[in-house]
């Protein structure tokens, strides 16, 4: 049956989008990536993982950098996990890094490192959903599977002037087929591109480029004047606001570093010595023996980071210790300063770090 269930619909296919999709994309198109045309399910995989919240132009030296450290999944699933995570070090969102590692790991122990070229086969690997398994099952299979990512949701919710918001499983099905119905199964990869392509550079969130668009002819959005009414969304994320007190202890050339815990954000990655307080301006230095401290710089740094379902304000402080204090502090180790640089941090520690050469660290 391979992957052509994928291809019932009870939608009128219309031929004209796919044959101007695919016009554009052979003679107009320019957009260069280099996994573009890529045939290697590996280097497909990767970039696909790089590229999920991520912007291409942010993502392409990430991705340079790791096909050039690891050329090969297996070369990538025996990697020290710090070793991989220190180099996805300012991509954000890391569980992304961890099913990196565990997929990788995966296709080797039970695949003989290579790929299953079935869709169906793709999607059962860890943190690879819908859009991420039919990338690879078109690009580097040539399966007739159609993706849906945020650009496509977009360009089909305009095309169709389609009111079924796309965060509902009832808008979920509406999308499958009304991405079937101008699907080109016959260059499935080149439609899949192309379809990308377009919400990324033509029809974009804001500011869209409908004079310039070859579908403008049959969009309904465009012809009804409203093009930014869709995608339609029904659901609001709740974001939950938290304050982060970091104090960086220190004692001669040593810092305290602290690995974060499973379950919350950031897990597996390095930070100092925190204190979460319940509203801001709510910190203390309680934890420390006053006799064991030399100086105290206060808020030498703030920032603010947005996660997608939370708000951290974090507030960094400097704490010069005499001698460091008796075990018991937390589950960290004292580092020196010259070998922080081999682990890997959070964004807004990153951003700390860089603000505050005294410390003379190279990340």
């Amino acid at each position: 049956m391979g992957d052509s269930f994928y291809f019932c619909t009870s939608i009128m296919t219309d031929k004209f989008f796919a044959k101007q999709l695919l016009s554009w994309h052979h003679l107009e198109n320019d957009r260069v990536l280099p996994w573009k045309g890529e045939k290697d399910p590996y280097k497909i995989w990767l970039s696909e993982i790089i590229l999920q919240q991520t912007r291409a132009e942010q993502g392409l030296p990430y991705y340079e950098r790791f096909i050039s450290t690891y050329p090969t999944i297996e070369a990538l699933a025996a990697a020290p996990d710090q070793e991989v995570f220190k180099l996805w070090q300012g991509l954000g969102y890391y569980s992304r890094c961890r099913n990196l590692l565990a997929t990788a790991r995966q296709v080797v122990s039970e695949y003989g490192g290579k790929f299953p070229d079935q869709y169906t086969e793709i999607i059962k690997l860890k943190g690879i959903g819908p859009y991420t398994a039919a990338a690879i099952a078109s690009f580097a299979f040539g399966r007739p599977v159609p993706v849906i990512d945020g650009n496509v949701y977009r360009v089909l919710a305009r095309y169709f002037a389609e009111p079924e918001p796309i965060d509902t499983t009832t808008g979920k099905k509406k999308f499958n087929e009304l991405v079937t119905s101008v699907f080109d199964a016959r260059q499935p990869a080149a439609f899949n591109q192309a379809i990308m392509d377009l919400g990324a550079s033509v029809c974009t969130p804001k500011q869209a480029k409908c004079e310039q668009c070859f579908l403008s002819e049959g969009c309904r959005a465009f012809g009804q004047n409203n093009i930014y009414m869709f995608p339609v969304k029904t659901k609001k994320i709740a974001v939950r606001h938290r304050y982060f007190n970091y104090y960086i202890l220190e004692v001669d050339d040593e810092l305290y570093l602290q690995q974060r815990p499973a379950g919350d954000v950031w897990h597996d990655l390095y930070e100092f010595f925190l204190v979460e307080s319940a509203a801001e301006g709510t910190d203390s230095i309680d934890f420390l023996d006053e006799s064991l401290i030399e100086e105290v710089d206060r808020h030498v740094f703030t920032s603010k980071q947005r996660l997608t379902h939370q708000l951290i304000e974090s507030r960094f402080s400097v704490i010069r210790l005499k001698e460091k204090p008796a075990p018991g502090l937390g589950n960290g180790a004292w580092v020196k300063k010259i070998n922080v640089k081999n682990y890997p941090f959070p964004k807004t520690i990153i951003s700390f770090l860089e603000e505050m050469p005294y410390f003379s660290i190279e990340l």
